[in-house]
């Protein structure tokens, strides 16, 4: 049995606690809407769940109604010894820890696939669902309750008003879509924007073959490509890309950057990758790097 409006109300009361701004703090308070988010995580028995940002337990107590394993990171201090007297007796383990700093590979260790199930705040949701894709493979797929702007633009296809650099990230690695609306009603304290679901199913590989040009290497162009969105790509990749690029990758230049599907960025970025390699020596080649974390 989850937890009601008013049990979370009181469990906050009785423990002195206070919702964090700092933390963005709006904590689920609806059952109804807490077994909706487990429902369509699509979760069982077989599951292994990791609740990031998991609060007083509302959520968690659904998730682990569904059978699954439940591990749940909190990184409020106050909350910790709250949400363990609340989940007690569940197949929940609670993990004190801050999860843009987490050792993912340690807490997730023994191999096999998660599902990551989240109420992530504003300020921490973009970043940290790229930072997932990117590094951690063995979370297969998300259920995120983000704010509806966040979402929308995780899940956004080109051309959509919220399409950007990170819903190219996103479409890289996984399959994306909202699948519901949760309104301010069901938090405590109410917040003042709507939320909505976002489903990630991680692809069982890249959009684009890593083979043919890094991941560093594209995104680097989609940050040029974004970082100028309203004008032609022709003027945003000036000095990026040349006109026999343009006409490699079969990408009109007279495009703006929201127009591109991942493909097309992919085929730009691997024409762009080839035009380097054919003008340089092999001295004189950079190194690849990695995609740093916290960028789109």
């Amino acid at each position: 049995m989850t937890l009601t409006r008013r049990q979370v109300a009181d469990l906050l009361a009785g423990s002195g606690v206070h919702p964090s701004r700092a933390l963005g703090q709006n904590f689920l308070a609806d059952p109804n809407t807490a077994r909706r988010i487990a429902r369509l995580a699509g979760l069982d028995a077989a599951d292994r769940v990791v609740e990031i940002g998991a609060g007083v337990g509302c959520l968690t107590l659904a998730l682990a109604e569904t059978g699954a394993s439940v591990t749940a990171i909190e990184v409020d201090r106050r909350l910790v010894p709250l949400l363990r007297r609340v989940v007690g007796g569940a197949a929940v383990e609670v993990v004190e820890g801050d999860a843009t700093t987490l050792d993912w590979t340690g807490l997730l260790e023994g191999g096999g696939r998660w599902v990551l199930v989240a109420n992530l705040p504003y300020n921490v949701a973009t970043p940290l669902v790229a930072d997932l894709l990117d590094s951690v493979a063995a979370v297969d797929r998300m259920l995120v309750m983000v704010q509806r702007e966040v979402g929308e633009r995780l899940a956004a296809g080109p051309g959509a008003p919220a399409y950007g650099a990170v819903s190219v990230k996103v479409a890289y690695w996984a399959e994306a879509h909202v699948v519901g609306r949760v309104p301010p009603t069901v938090f405590l304290p109410r917040p003042k924007v709507e939320s909505v679901l976002v489903s990630i199913r991680r692809r069982g590989a890249p959009a684009v073959d890593p083979l043919s040009v890094s991941a560093g290497q594209l995104f680097s162009l989609v940050r040029a490509g974004f970082a100028q969105r309203r004008k032609m790509l022709r003027r945003c990749l000036s000095g990026l890309v040349s006109d026999e690029v343009w006409a490699s990758a079969g990408v009109d230049p007279q495009a703006r950057a929201e127009d591109l599907a991942v493909g097309d960025w992919g085929r730009l970025a691997a024409a762009v990758a080839d035009a380097q390699t054919a003008s340089a020596g092999p001295d004189d080649l950079p190194p690849r790097r990695p995609l740093p974390l916290h960028q789109p």
